[in-house]
């Protein structure tokens, strides 16, 4: 079935009682996709490849509309698009736009309606801007909001999971546009076949799921995080032309809605780093030396994502809340694969979304899911 059968004439019950709607310009998306990058926490992949599809995008196709989830129609069907695989390759193997075409199409002719809207699995590096270049290509509306209001390695680890929203369908395709559906009973056996799939693709691929109506999407997403992303960039170039990059986005982080709270842990310099990409991710840890003796050091574990901040062996931030290592100048968001020994760096942390810290989150997103040997303390009480 062809792209206009299932795209043309089917946006009345995402547009219906539109407010709220955002449309990015090209200078906006260098502040969006910085802010999307700390958000990311590490991860998502990287955010200036991510720029630069959604600008040659907008340039082809326009502007997509980003849009408030409450204009959207309780039966409308939304879907969220994503790239999939280890950041350390999808960096050298971008998606052409076709495998993004193809992925959505599939989606729909599975489910056999429309996708009335899109929407971002997450908010982090190269996952905040696919999307975009999805609701572009295909002229759909895109949605102000993500699944985690951050970026986790695991496809179960979403809101909608924890809301109960069923995965799949789940279309998978890579850069030759081979394509595979999965259908599970459950989203963590949805993570384990599609990472076995990734995997095959050579850890780089465009996947297209968790369909879902909209009334699903206004109560198991993290809403506003498009322009969360974009104000937290903004708050960043504002606070480099005052010379203080760093303490901006802190404050920026501290007066959200979503966040509330964030502290600078460290400065130091990076000294030790180790990554592999192993069973799909991108795992290790680097050591950050303090600026002076009595500074100590921090160590900082990563799976795609920063997971854990230990200073001289004590916690101080911990999976669901977000640990972004940036640089201590310009308060640049660095993702995992981009660290480098020697680097001079601030780690900041921010208190997850409330969504993610309910019980049946911690489910899925405890420390302990991600095999780390700790109990979740927020980072409210561990830098009290």
């Amino acid at each position: 079935m062809s792209l206009t059968s299932f795209f043309s004439g089917n946006k009345t019950k995402a547009q219906q009682a539109v407010h709220g709607e955002l449309v990015l310009s090209e200078e906006d998306l260098h502040d969006f996709a910085r802010g999307a990058a700390f958000l990311g926490t590490g991860g998502g992949g990287d955010p200036y490849i991510g720029r630069l599809m959604a600008q040659n995008a907008i340039r082809e196709f326009g502007h997509p509309k980003i849009i408030d989830v409450n204009s959207l129609a309780d039966d409308a069907t939304v879907a969220f698009v994503a790239m999939l695989g280890a950041p350390t390759v999808l960096n050298e193997k971008a998606a052409s736009g076709a495998d993004i075409d193809l992925a959505v199409t599939r989606l729909a002719e599975r489910l056999g309606r429309p996708i009335d809207a899109l929407m971002p699995a997450e908010i982090g590096g190269v996952n905040s801007t696919v999307p975009i270049v999805a609701a572009a290509r295909l002229g759909l509306p895109l949605l102000n909001a993500d699944g985690m209001g951050r970026a986790f390695p695991e496809i179960q680890m979403v809101v909608m999971n924890f809301e109960g929203v069923r995965a799949t369908p789940f279309v998978i395709v890579d850069e030759h546009l081979n394509s595979v559906i999965i259908e599970t009973g459950s989203a963590k056996r949805a993570e384990d076949f599609v990472r076995s799939v990734a995997i095959n693709m050579g850890l780089s691929c465009i996947v297209a799921g968790y369909p879902m109506t909209g009334a699903e999407v206004k109560r198991a997403t993290v809403h506003n995080t498009l322009t969360e992303a974009l104000e937290i960039g903004r708050a960043i170039e504002a606070g480099r032309r005052a010379g203080d990059a760093v303490g901006a986005l802190v404050r920026r982080l501290s007066e959200s809605a979503i966040y509330g709270h964030a502290r600078v842990l460290f400065d130091g310099k990076i000294v030790d780093l180790r990554r592999e990409t192993t069973a799909g991710f991108s795992i290790g840890h680097c050591k950050i030396d303090g600026l002076s003796a009595a500074s100590g050091s921090m160590d900082i574990q990563f799976q795609n994502e920063n997971l854990l901040a230990l200073e001289n062996g004590v916690l101080r931030a911990i999976v669901p809340d977000l640990i972004t290592i940036v640089d201590r100048e310009t308060a640049e968001p660095i993702p995992t694969e981009a660290l480098r020994y020697g680097q001079r760096v601030k780690v900041i942390a921010a208190a997850a979304p409330k969504l993610l810290k309910t019980p049946q989150a911690l489910e899925f997103i405890h420390p302990r899911c991600f095999g780390l040997d700790f109990d979740f303390t927020p980072i409210e009480e561990l830098t009290a």
